[in-house]
């Protein structure tokens, strides 16, 4: 059960990120975190999904889930408890042995469902306020024009000035 985190197109294949597609293309829709958190603990808790069969397996959703709680974690307070609680349970390695990696896997998909609801209480206000707080940063066109602009005043002047 190896789950690749390395995104992909719609015909399956990786996608690696680069300038050339962001502005070419048309903009990638992300995922609601919410969504891809959802579907990571759906791998762990949801009947019908397949039991993870080696410590990789185990380890690989650990790490998924750790990306998850900091994903979360920028949305909500650092006082927040769930917060804490998640973090605690992330930071922790996972035990040895057969049922303590399980045990420990279902804890850490636990904090992280706490945490998402949280996130969905009181998260979506703290992502506006980052949101609002973001500069604008102007196109290169706009400086081009600027700077255009600038030199054809400086030329204007210059030329109005009467020679001596």
């Amino acid at each position: 059960m190896r789950l690749s985190l390395a995104p992909r197109q719609a015909d399956g294949q990786r996608a690696a990120p680069s300038r050339e597609a962001r502005v070419t293309d048309e903009p990638v829709r992300r995922r609601d975190q919410a969504t891809a958190t959802a579907e990571t603990v759906a791998l762990v808790l949801d009947e019908e999904s397949p039991l993870p069969e080696t410590a990789a397996d185990v380890e690989d959703l650990a790490r998924r889930l750790r990306g998850h709680i900091d994903q979360l974690g920028v949305m909500v307070p650092n006082e927040e408890p769930a917060l804490r609680h998640a973090q605690q349970l992330g930071s922790a390695g996972v035990p040895d042995g057969y049922m303590p990696s399980r045990v420990y896997l279902v804890q850490l998909v636990k904090a992280t469902q706490e945490l998402a609801a949280t996130v969905g209480t009181c998260g979506s206000h703290r992502a506006k306020q980052q949101r609002r707080r973001r500069r604008w940063t102007p196109g290169i066109n706009v400086l081009r024009g600027a700077v255009f602009t600038l030199a054809l005043a400086c030329l204007v002047l210059a030329a109005s000035v009467p020679r001596t």
